[in-house]
């Protein structure tokens, strides 16, 4: 077995100068998903309320992700396992078309709830920095020994959105509470969320990594310093004729490739399919 590295220059090859203690976060466990989240209901301000009464048919617009909400439990019966509850906060917009006037742009508030189990590993040791104040100082100490989770997403794909009266909404259509302020701040006035009129389910495509991650403290290579190589350009002095001497001539602009290989991957499949 081989002597273990300890922190210091290295003296065997030439390309590590030193091995060096880094203080990082180490993921344990991590899963990804692609959700396809259906029949979300959709609550609207209270502008948009008034046109989404009136509309005959909606057009899908676009959904942005304002917020994720995380909470972290061990799990009782499998000791170094945790729950993670992930809450996500969308902003849905849509086109309603109200009679034979141009389509209205209305605006409102999805939310989705997800639950998954990954390993964090167990720890007993508590950790305080300086410079923390007193503040939350019980809640610090009481999640200490806990992974941290992190949620990777993107904005999701809004699949698909039906307009339905109320008679025919889901018996276990709950209404929601407990909305951050900040959430609501995002939409510039007050949502609804009463059970009159009409309603607008959406559902949504979303692309999500959750990881479970501990402070620890690793052993690294270092091969040198990060020296950049690139020299900062001067923005405003520059003579913008020079600039544009070195900008490449666009000759694909001007002229069609010859061969199906200059066509993107994309327009070759709608090429092809027109072919057979």
């Amino acid at each position: 077995m081989p002597e273990r590295m300890q922190p210091g220059p290295v003296q065997e090859g030439d390309a590590i100068r030193e091995a060096v203690c880094v203080d990082t976060r180490k993921i344990f466990d991590s899963c990804k998903d692609k959700d396809c989240i259906e029949d979300l209901r959709f609550y609207p301000t209270q502008e948009s309320k008034c046109a989404l009464d009136r509309a005959i048919s909606v057009k899908a617009g676009k959904a942005e992700l304002l917020y994720v909400y995380i909470d972290v439990e061990p799990v009782g019966f499998n000791r170094g396992f945790y729950t993670v509850d992930v809450r996500y906060y969308y902003r849905v917009t849509a086109d309603a078309f109200v009679g034979a006037a141009r389509p209205v742009e209305i605006c409102g508030l999805c939310v989705f709830d997800k639950r998954v189990i990954l390993f964090g590993s167990e720890s007993s040791a508590k950790v305080f920095c300086s410079g923390a104040d007193f503040a939350g100082m019980e809640e610090q100490m009481r999640r200490s020994s806990v992974p941290t989770a992190v949620v990777e997403v993107v904005d999701p794909i809004v699949l698909n959105m039906k307009l339905v009266d109320v008679c025919e909404c889901r018996p276990c259509d709950c209404e929601l509470t407990e909305i951050p302020p900040c959430i609501c701040a995002c939409f510039g006035c007050d949502l609804y969320f009463g059970g009159e009129g009409k309603r607008l389910y959406v559902s949504l495509g979303q692309f999500s990594i959750i990881r479970l991650e501990r402070d620890t403290q690793l052993l690294m290579p270092v091969y040198d310093y990060c020296m950049p190589d690139k020299e900062c350009a001067c923005g405003g002095d520059d003579d913008p004729c020079e600039v544009f001497r070195h900008v490449q001539f666009p000759v694909d602009e001007f002229f069609p490739p010859n061969s199906i290989s200059g066509i993107p991957e994309c327009y070759r499949e709608i090429k092809n399919c027109s072919l057979t």
